[in-house]
C-alpha cells in the first residue's frame, strides 16, 4: 500500500463542503462576512472540541445564542454581569472556567482588535508549539495557575493541544474548499500541526506514520515530520484524511 498516496486521496475527497455540516467549523463559517467574530467563535467551539460533534455543536450553540448577531462586537461592548450570564459550558468547562476564558478573550481583543497577534510567531519559528503557549498566558492572564488552566492546553508542559491546533487549522488554512477558513492567511500554513487525539493517532499508527504511543506534544512533532514528507506546504490538510479513514474507511488501515 503507498500510504501516501492514501492519505492524500482521502484528503481531497474528505476537504469538500459536505463536511462542514457535522463539524464544528460550521460555527466559526457561519460568519464569514464578519471576520472577528468568526475568529471569536471558532475559539470558542474548538476548546469544547472533545466529544461527540454533536454535543461539541450544542454547547457552542448555546453560548452563541446569548452573543447575537456579532459576537465580537457583543465581547467588545459585554459588561461584567453579561459574561457572568453567557452560557458556555461544555463537560468539565464549568461557569468558572468560561468566566476566565471569556475575559481573556475580550483583553485580547480590546489590546490587539484581533486574536491572530496572539499567535504570530516570532522569528526563527517552523511551528506554532511555542505561539500556542504564548497565547496561553496572555489569555489566562492572572489565572495561569487556576483550574481553568487545563482549557488552554500547552505544548511546553508535553501537550499534544489538539483543540488549539484544530484551531489554527481553521483560522489559517485556505477556504478554496469550503471548510477552513483562511482568515489569518498572513500566518503560514506550513507551520500548521495535524490535530492529534485517540482517533488520529490510532490510524496514523496503524499506517506506520506514527511510532510514539502516547498523544502528546512528542507524538505531534514525530507526526508532523512524516507528514510533511507528503505535503511540506500544507501539512495539517491531511488531517482530513486521518478522520475521513477513521470514520469511513477503517478497512483501509485496520491490521489483524
Amino acid at each position: 500500500m503507498d500510504v501516501a498516496a492514501l492519505i492524500l486521496e482521502w484528503a481531497d475527497r474528505v476537504e469538500r463542503p459536505e463536511f462542514v455540516a457535522l463539524d464544528p467549523v460550521l460555527l466559526p463559517r457561519r460568519f464569514a462576512d464578519d471576520p472577528i467574530s468568526a475568529e471569536i467563535v471558532g475559539f470558542m467551539a474548538a476548546t469544547v472540541a472533545w466529544g461527540s460533534r454533536r454535543s461539541i455543536i450544542a454547547s457552542a450553540e448555546r453560548a452563541l445564542a446569548g452573543m447575537g448577531d456579532r459576537p465580537a462586537q457583543w465581547l467588545l461592548e459585554a459588561d461584567e454581569d453579561d459574561l457572568d450570564a453567557l452560557s458556555w459550558r461544555h463537560r468539565t468547562l464549568l461557569a468558572e472556567d468560561s468566566g476566565v476564558l471569556l475575559r481573556g478573550l475580550q483583553r485580547a481583543l480590546r489590546a490587539h482588535g484581533t486574536l491572530a497577534e496572539l499567535f504570530a510567531l516570532q522569528p526563527g519559528e517552523t511551528d506554532f508549539f511555542n505561539a500556542i503557549d504564548r497565547a496561553r498566558t496572555e489569555l489566562l492572564g492572572g489565572a495561569i495557575a487556576s483550574r481553568t488552566a487545563k482549557h488552554i492546553a500547552s505544548p511546553a508542559a508535553g501537550s499534544a493541544a489538539k483543540r488549539l491546533h484544530l484551531y489554527l487549522r481553521w483560522m489559517v488554512r485556505p477556504s478554496a474548499r469550503g471548510v477552513d477558513l483562511g482568515i489569518w492567511s498572513h500566518l503560514p500554513k506550513s507551520a500548521l500541526s495535524c490535530p492529534l487525539d485517540v482517533h488520529s493517532g490510532r490510524v496514523a499508527r496503524s499506517l506506520g506514520l506514527l511510532k510514539r504511543s502516547a498523544n502528546d506534544a512528542a507524538a505531534v512533532r514525530e507526526l508532523d515530520a512524516v507528514l510533511r514528507t507528503i505535503d511540506a506546504e500544507d501539512p495539517a490538510r491531511l488531517d482530513f484524511a486521518l478522520f475521513g479513514l477513521g470514520l469511513e474507511a477503517p478497512e483501509l488501515w485496520q491490521h489483524g
